[in-house]
Parts: C-alpha cells; structure tokens; sequence
C-alpha cells in the first residue's frame, strides 16, 4: 500500500466530516464539529499547523557521516521514534461509523507497538471505551498509554483500576478536556483539577502520570509541583478553546521553565518528520500526532498506522542527516531559527 491509496480508501471510509486530506493543516474542517474540526473561529488547529512552518532547519552536512540513531528511551522503555500516536475518542461520530472505539484502539494500540512506538489510547462516556482501551493495552506488554478524562473522584477510582489492569508503563489525564461540554453536564460534574487533586491521582495511579493540555508555564509548574512525571503541551487540537495560541509558540517558554526536570511531549500540527525535529530542536522530548492516525487507521488498518509511522520516521532520519547530528540528544536550537 502506498500513502496516496491510503488516502483515497480512508477517503471511503472516513466521512462525512473529514476528507483525509493529503495534509491535515485543519482548513478543510474548519471548526465543523461533530468532526476534526476546531471550536469558534476554527483557526486554532489552522494555527497550530502554520506555526511550525515559522520554525527553519539548519542545513549542515560538514559533519560525520553517521546513519542517525532515532531512538527514545521513556520511563524506562525503549521507542523506535520519539512519536506517539494521540488519543481519539468517539470516532464514530467524528470520523465515521465504520469503526467504533473499541475497534479503533484494537487497530491503533497493537499497529504502534509493532511499529516501535505506542499509542495514547482515548476515554470517553462510555465506560466501554475505556475498556476495551485497556484491554488493548494489556494484549500488547503495556505499550499504550491510556489517557483518562478529569472525571469526578468517583469515576476516577474506576479509571485507576483499569490503568492499573492495562499493565501500561505511563498513563495521562487530557486535563484541558475540562472545556468539552459533555464533562459540564455530567453529575457530579467533570472538570479542571487542583494541584492537590492532580497530586492525589499521581499517588493513585502509581506509574508515570502524564498532564496533557499545558499552555503555559504556570500550569507546567502546577503539573510539576503535583509530581507528573511529564507534561503534553496541548491546546486540545483546538477543540475546547477558541483564540488561544499555537503550541510552537508556548513551548520555548515552557522547555525554558521545567525542561530537564520532567518529560516534554508537545502536540498539535505536526505533520511531517521535519516538524517532529523542529519540536525536538526546541526542547521538547517527543511529539503526540493525533489526526494523520485516524485517517492511517480508516484508510489501511495496521497497515496504515505502519505506513504513516515509517514515513515520519524517514523523514526525521533525513533531517537529523541533512543537519549534521546523529542521534535525538545532538538535536539542539542549533539547529533551527525562527523566521
């Protein structure tokens, strides 16, 4: 299979919403949602996109020719690439009805730890979502990193018993899925969490505790002062808050605060192996990429997921080549400067 025909079945498959487009840059969707789209204006995910198109790459090729290493090593397993595949929940009724979620995981979790990477598994209303999410997880040695929804306390233990089930070497919460409406409207409600309460669900847990959706550098410290071992820095594809900025812009500020004392995942827009070194070169440890997965799943199962890990692999690998460094630690700003 070839990345256009995945295109052209995920095309077939995928509707009505999204369109697969070549490149997910989120103007297509706009802010149509049910579907991939942003809330508001819909330019946030537009944003996203176009910000790492305001990084350059450093051409340097006066170096020794060594075959790049790409390796990442995280709480204490060993990754092909510093990519991670990003969570999606319901994608029924954002991507179409030809898969459901359980279905969708099964493809995604096992697809990624065959590729060398893992997935972030998504949670959702349906207390089947999560798991079959875990149960994914679990069949495959703990390669996934199951992602829970800011739940009430109540809720939450449920969660806890199902990460713990899944074997899964790290787990996260989407804490910036406080803004999804369904979460308001539950009772006892769902919602932002407390640093006390953020800390109360690291000491739960009892694995490496991940906080995704940091836009700032006070919310790193909170996340770090709670004792998360890592942080995402997510504005949620743009799907909870219209008009706030694009995750290229915050993450300087944010590597510059807590960089080296805790885990940097960013996410939102990256499209390419080249925007993956771009992250990397900025200060961040590895990189989420959510929507190109979901066409990968729709257009050619685990076939896709492999065709679509491998080329933002290739392209990394071209990239760290082209720019003079061999392995993701020799990755630094200097290699890149901000137009």
């Amino acid at each position: 299979m070839t990345y256009q025909e995945m295109l052209e079945n995920a095309r077939k498959t995928i509707g009505p919403y999204c369109r697969a487009c070549p490149v997910c840059n989120g103007r297509a969707c706009g802010n149509t949602v049910p579907g991939p789209g942003a809330k508001g204006t819909g330019d946030v995910a537009i944003r996203n996109f176009e910000a790492w198109k305001n990084i350059r790459v450093c051409l340097d090729t006066i170096s020794e020719n060594k075959k790049p290493d790409t390796t990442l090593e995280l709480f204490g397993k060993s990754f092909r690439y510093p990519i991670f595949a990003g969570p999606v929940g319901a994608v029924h009724l954002h991507y179409g009805d030809s898969l459901n979620d359980t279905q969708y995981n099964d493809i995604l979790v096992a697809a990624c730890a065959k590729a060398g990477i893992a997935a972030f598994t998504g949670d959702g209303v349906n207390p089947e979502v999560m798991k079959s999410a875990s149960a994914a997880i679990r069949e495959n040695g703990g390669i996934g990193v199951p992602t829970i929804k800011p739940w009430d306390p109540e809720t939450l233990k449920e969660k806890y018993r199902l990460v713990k089930e899944s074997g899964a070497f790290a787990a996260a919460m989407d804490i910036d899925a406080a803004g999804l409406p369904f979460l308001a409207n539950l009772t006892p409600p769902a919602g932002s969490k407390t640093v006390a309460e953020l800390k109360e669900i690291v000491e739960s847990l009892g694995i490496p505790f991940i906080v995704k959706g940091v836009m700032t550098v006070k919310g790193a410290l909170k996340a770090q002062e709670a004792g998360a071992a890592g942080i995402v820095v997510s504005n949620h594809g743009g799907r909870v808050l219209d008009q706030c900025p694009a995750t290229a812009e915050v993450l300087p500020a944010i590597v510059e605060a807590v960089g080296g004392s805790m885990k940097i995942i960013v996410d939102g827009g990256i499209r390419t192996g080249v925007d993956v070194f771009k992250a990397l070169a900025v200060g961040a440890d590895a990189v989420i990429i959510a929507r190109p997965y979901v066409t990968a799943v729709y257009g050619g199962g685990a076939e896709g997921v492999e065709l679509v890990t491998e080329k933002f692999g290739a392209e990394l690998r071209d990239t760290m080549k082209m720019c003079g460094v061999s392995s993701l630690k020799e990755i630094t700003r200097e290699q890149i400067f901000f137009a």
